[in-house]
């Protein structure tokens, strides 16, 4: 099952696939397209949006070798649409700055 952000920011989007076998590494994954005027990503008259896998889980409701992959939506050109909030995120964290940091956790009492 690939899922992505929809087109409110907000609501998530879903499309079944089947695959020849079991897959463990989202690279592995081919990438995938909807129409993005349906779900207000996109215009009418250019409206496909591609799905670039980007994490897999095992789907804890169909079980099995079932997986939801968990994706990145962006234009057929390859810019990140304006609901790929991720995109920007993973460039943050890919700085070497950031990556040197260490992050501090703590339980918030309230």
């Amino acid at each position: 099952e690939y899922i992505w952000v929809g087109g409110s920011g907000m609501d998530m989007r879903s499309k079944a696939r089947t695959l020849p076998g079991p897959v463990t590494d989202p690279s592995k994954l081919p990438k995938w397209n909807y129409d993005g005027s349906s779900t207000g990503q996109a215009p009418g008259q250019d409206s496909e949006v591609i799905l670039y896998p980007q994490a897999i889980f095992k789907d804890p409701f169909r079980r099995g070798n079932n997986i939801l992959v968990m994706c990145d939506a962006y234009t057929p050109a390859g810019e990140p649409i304006p609901t790929n909030k991720r995109h920007a995120a993973a460039e943050i964290f890919a700085n070497p700055d950031v990556i040197a940091e260490v992050p501090w956790y703590g339980i918030e009492q309230e």
